[in-house]
């Protein structure tokens, strides 16, 4: 049986076998490493912005992209908070400054004793679609993650289980199986914040996200507000 090629992206695949998880590096920012790095905005050889594809408002520079993605993390860091009620009209300017103050004010309990992981779907144009936060604790449900939460209710809010237009905005790096599910549910990009060492599948102990063996990678933007998002997780567990 001929061997797997290795993964253009991570040369310790070469020793992978298959149907192995595919090994991480923290802080590996993009789709591949011969695919442009998707954080820094680089140009392709065809001048276009590598990292673009997939998020609301196409052929955004770098700058354009990251004011977004902050924007976007800030809501979901006020579902991580207060949970997945709906965005107040000033919750994308100064009122999404709140969320900070209200997470060193935040204590286990005040949102059920889950752990304060808040998750955003967003539309190609930007609208939000649906929200989740975690809910093992609250449901007994042991699948009830953000981002297994959020895909949920946006595939039914849209009816069909693609999500192949959308951005996932969630505070912490996805585990395995919200990975998993990111992928199976055709998400263009994932936008996160605080990396997990312990359990991270985006680039920290796994890279399930852009894995080459399966059939499909999501553009990954990593360490988006990450000191805002490890001081609510930090808040929770002292």
């Amino acid at each position: 049986m001929a061997s797997e090629p290795a993964d253009a992206t991570d040369p310790a695949l070469e020793g992978v076998r298959p149907g192995q998880p595919t090994p991480g590096a923290v802080r590996r920012f993009g789709p591949g490493a011969d695919e442009g790095l998707a954080e820094l905005g680089l140009a392709g050889p065809d001048g276009g912005d590598l990292g673009g594809a997939g998020l609301s408002g196409a052929g955004l520079g770098g700058a354009g992209r990251r004011q977004r993605h902050e924007l976007w993390m800030r809501r979901a860091l006020q579902v991580a908070v207060t949970g997945p009620a709906p965005a107040r009209a000033d919750a994308s300017a100064d009122g999404v400054a709140r969320v900070g103050a209200a997470a060193d004010a935040a204590r286990p309990g005040e949102v059920a004793d889950d752990v304060p992981v808040g998750a955003v779907v967003y539309g190609p144009d930007g609208t939000e679609l649906a929200a989740g936060r975690n809910e093992r604790e609250l449901t007994g449900d042991p699948t009830a993650h953000a981002e297994v939460l959020a895909l949920r209710r946006a595939a039914e809010r849209l009816g069909r289980w693609r999500l192949d237009d959308c951005t996932l905005v969630v505070t912490l790096e996805p585990c395995t199986m919200c990975a998993g599910a990111i992928v199976l549910a055709r998400v263009a990009a994932v936008v996160f914040g605080a990396w997990e060492p312990k359990t991270g599948a985006a680039g920290s102990l796994w890279d399930v996200l852009r894995d080459r063996r399966l059939n499909h990678r999501p553009e990954v933007y990593g360490g988006v507000l990450e000191a805002e998002n490890s001081a609510v997780l930090r808040a929770f567990f002292r």
